[in-house]
């Protein structure tokens, strides 16, 4: 092992370690993207999703297994904001763009200059107050590129498109009431002449929707509730789930004790994917509010699950929910990841979804059908998933009973992974999930419902799982059903992963580790001390200049990194909804930040 200490902001180490033994593997033929994610490389990254099948994946193949070692840093960029950068940064023709976390800074960068000099910033200047409504810290999932604008939503509940060369405001629409607790953090999908956005604060009794705007002028085209009668939530005839439990009149109003669904949770702040064939948009909908279940006795639909809706009117065509009458806050949000493989003999356009529940799920994306739900984590509350029915399988010893603490529930409440985005490889047909390995002791109490405050009803403390580490990277083959290697992590990983040609997997650690792993072995060829824990998303392009380039924000923070972030007392083991309990140590290793760093080889 080998590497220098620099000093002040770059002051860092490279390091070279060897591999752990892990496997090396050689697999039969492999799932693959569909043709609408897999269009020639043009060395740019407009979405955070990398393309509509959220694949997070890169032809560029320049720094490679071989050359990773070299990488060296090409520039950095400040966003000036100290708090959660969970951002992916855009590049655009010769601009890169990056997103700070609240205040929501929009910053174009100009790549085609010694060390990228500022263009221009937008600053939308968000209401100071959504500050004390954001459930878990002030983060922002990143802007989208598309028409020659950039779009992206902010704190106070704002959707935003600027121009993208000038930076000039083109439009600016208010979707949401601070004061009711309403907040957003997601990155929006452009698909043909609309915006697609959610909502945020699930902790806060939100009833969670998603809306489409028309991409020119801002003004709304459709919503969809996730909770309540079935016109509100877009459910009409053709309307087709595959399973029973999710068929008959007004199940997001049956399902809930009275007039309780207009507090019902089901937000939309995570990932969306859309398949252009099937002319389908793919979105998960959050917990149901409060997080007691023993207030809402039902299946409390339409909340923890996945829609897929008409993109042009917002229909729904198929619902699945992952935890029905969800017992210990397993939003659905996570990404969903379109690919085309042979299934038990016939083609299948199937959608991957790691999920909360800790189960990696292969569900047919045109039915809803669920093919295969895997555990990707150490599970004692569930014991698996009835794929006739489609229905999880609790364990009764784990559900929650009002004051009374019920002990070793795993996974946690963020789940087995939170929205930090797995990532899949054309080449080596494997799925890179960044995940947790933790557990938690939970106590339900009641909360009473007043609007713009937290309405939670559960007293919670989280901490590592089997072996002691809380964090884990999982190379996972989708054909088997089964992980191939794992890389353990001292903290839970919050980072995305990008995968590329090179056979090079990226991704962050909480303690400020940015890494480039071997996609096939999981051997870590190089990795890169940052001046704070990585919580953001990594991307790459070509540059102006010919060469690759790999990007990522540093900037501890997050529901994980909040001890930081929001200087947190440790000895209150209850703050951050029980993640302090777990997350002590973090301000020992790592301090705030906010820092853009590219890498490029000599």
């Amino acid at each position: 092992m080998g590497g220098a200490r620099l000093a002040l902001v770059l002051a860092i180490s490279l390091i070279f370690q060897p591999s752990s033994p892990i496997l090396a593997q050689s697999a039969p033929p492999q799932p693959s993207a569909p043709s609408f994610a897999s269009a020639p490389e043009d060395g740019q990254w407009t979405i955070p999703q990398k393309n509509y099948a959220s694949t997070r994946y890169s032809d560029l193949s320049e720094i490679n297994a071989e050359t990773v070692k070299n990488l060296q840093v090409a520039f950095t960029f400040s966003t000036g904001v100290n708090k959660g950068q969970e951002s992916a940064p855009l590049v655009i023709g010769g601009t890169m763009y990056v997103l700070s976390p609240y205040p929501n800074i929009l910053y174009a960068l100009d790549l085609t200059q010694p060390g990228a000099p500022m263009k221009w910033q937008y600053n939308p200047k968000p209401a100071a107050a959504a500050q004390g409504v954001a459930c878990c810290d002030v983060v922002n999932r990143g802007p989208t590129f598309a028409n020659g604008r950039i779009f992206f939503t902010t704190l106070d509940a704002h959707v935003v498109a600027v121009d993208a060369e000038t930076g000039e405001e083109v439009w600016k629409t208010k979707l949401g009431d601070i004061n009711r607790g309403e907040t957003m953090t997601m990155a929006p999908l452009v698909v043909k002449d609309k915006v697609f956005v959610g909502i945020s604060g699930g902790e806060y009794g939100v009833r969670g929707w998603i809306q489409a705007l028309d991409i020119n002028s801002g003004q709304s085209v459709w919503k969809a509730y996730n909770t309540g009668p079935d016109q509100d939530v877009k459910i009409g005839p053709n309307f087709k789930p595959f399973y029973d439990s999710d068929k008959g009149k007004d199940l997001g109003v049956t399902t809930w004790p009275a007039d309780a669904w207009q507090q019902g949770g089901g937000t939309v702040w995570g990932w969306l994917s859309y398949d252009p064939d099937l002319n389908l948009l793919y979105h998960g909908t959050g917990n149901p509010g409060p997080w007691n279940p023993n207030q809402r006795p039902g299946d409390n639909k339409w909340t923890a699950g996945i829609f897929a809706r008409d993109a042009d009117t917002g229909e729904a065509r198929w619902f699945y929910q992952t935890a029905p009458h969800d017992l210990h806050d397993w939003d659905n949000i996570n990404e969903l990841i379109l690919l085309d493989m042979d299934w038990e003999g016939k083609p299948r356009k199937v959608l991957v979804h790691p999920g909360r529940t800790g189960f990696l799920y292969v569900i047919d994306r045109a039915t809803g059908e669920v093919l295969s739900a895997k555990p990707f984590h150490a599970l004692t509350a569930v014991t698996g998933v009835d794929l006739k029915s489609g229905r999880i399988q609790y364990n009764s010893e784990k559900e929650p009973v009002n004051n009374r603490v019920v002990r070793d529930i795993c996974p946690t409440a963020p789940g087995a992974k939170d929205w930090n985005p797995s990532a899949f490889s054309h080449k080596t047909g494997l799925l890179y999930i960044p995940h947790m390995n933790m557990c938690m002791d939970w106590e339900s109490v009641e909360p009473n419902y007043i609007a713009g405050t937290p309405y939670v009803g559960a007293e919670v403390r989280m901490y590592p799982g089997p072996g002691g580490h809380m964090g884990e990277f999982t190379a996972w083959d989708l054909r088997e059903g089964k992980e191939l290697w794992t890389i353990n992590e001292r903290f839970p990983l919050w980072s995305g992963a990008l995968a590329t040609a090179g056979d090079v997997v990226f991704y962050g650690t909480m303690d400020g580790w940015f890494k480039a792993v071997h996609a096939r072995s999981g051997e870590v060829l190089w990795q890169f001390k940052l001046d704070s824990g990585i919580i953001g998303q990594p991307t790459t392009y070509r540059g102006p200049d010919g060469k690759q380039y790999v990007a990522i924000l540093s900037g501890v923070g997050g529901w994980a990194g909040a001890i930081v972030s929001n200087d947190l007392d440790p000895r209150d083991g209850s703050a951050a909804k029980g993640f302090v309990n777990a997350m002590r140590e973090l301000k020992n290793v790592t301090t705030k930040g906010g820092t853009l760093y590219v890498f490029k080889l000599p």
